[in-house]
């Protein structure tokens, strides 16, 4: 079993990796390449309705360690790159039904990119990382490693979708399907989006940031059992929560939050529907 093995590898490395080695982490990395292997799994019994696989990460951290620096540069002395011989691009054909708009956009080896995905220059998709069918990754764009991105999404301009491997059993960032994440917004600590949610410009996630929920007069925070998660169709936009310590008060400062201030309606799918002629 692949799991298994890979596991018996990553817990006891040997004194030198041989063929066999590379041979086993080829055959992990290609079904990372088809999305049979994630680093996180819908599980319905889990917090947030997911749960991370750590053997996947325990993979990812077997290629760096296994892996020689090696130059990757198309012109060396142009635009150099030196990188982990087991981690190149990721080797993409017009098969894939993928569209990469030139100007400097990168996809890491390791990754899934459905079919339908358009990636607008310049972005980034790190290891590990799953981009499901007709979703844009926008200019700017990040998509950490090992972050889980559903169908018919909209990463917009300058946003970041925040990365993990270590601790090998922490959460990665999971946005669902059908979500929309504004430009310059950050979603990180494997916050969970719901579905058809949308991230107003500018929005930050995070463990240590509460959102307040005008509509439902909740407040969501991450705790040590769960990661912080943003309802079905929730509306969330950027706010701030007055200082009531007495130098805070004072000094009249404020904390960054975030605010929902409304769920999704057929007013909200119209303007953030994703244009038809782009594809």
């Amino acid at each position: 079993m692949l799991r298994a093995r890979i596991e018996e590898l990553f817990e006891n490395p040997p004194a030198a990796y041989g063929d066999e080695h590379f041979a086993l982490f080829r055959e992990f990395k290609e079904g990372l390449n088809r999305g049979e292997i994630r680093a996180a799994k819908p599980e319905a019994a889990a917090a947030g309705g997911w749960r991370a696989e750590t053997w996947v990460k325990k993979g990812i951290l077997l290629g760096f360690r296994m892996g020689a620096i090696v130059d990757m540069s198309i012109d060396a002395h142009k635009q150099p790159f030196f990188d982990k011989a087991t981690y190149p691009v990721r080797a993409m054909a017009t098969s894939d039904g993928v569209r990469i708009v030139p100007g400097g956009s990168s996809i890491r080896d390791g990754s899934f990119i459905g079919r339908g995905v358009i990636c607008m220059p310049p972005m980034f998709v790190n290891v590990g990382a799953y981009v499901g069918e007709n979703t844009m990754i926008d200019s700017h764009a990040l998509v950490g490693s090992c972050a889980q991105v559903g169908r018919s999404c909209h990463i917009s301009a300058g946003s970041q979708l925040g990365g993990v491997l270590e601790p090998v059993g922490a959460m990665p960032v999971i946005i669902e399907d059908e979500v929309m994440v504004g430009g310059n917004s950050g979603v990180y600590e494997g916050t969970i989006v719901k579905r058809r949610a949308v991230l107003g410009t500018g929005a930050i996630l995070n463990r240590s940031i509460p959102v307040y929920d005008l509509v439902r007069e909740a407040v969501y925070t991450a705790s040590d059992a769960a990661p912080l998660i943003i309802p079905e169709d929730a509306i969330v936009v950027p706010g701030s929560r007055a200082l009531t310590e007495e130098r805070g008060a004072r000094w009249h400062l404020s904390l960054q939050c975030a605010v929902i201030v409304k769920y999704r309606d057929a007013k909200t799918d119209a303007r953030v529907n994703l244009e038809d002629m782009l594809r």
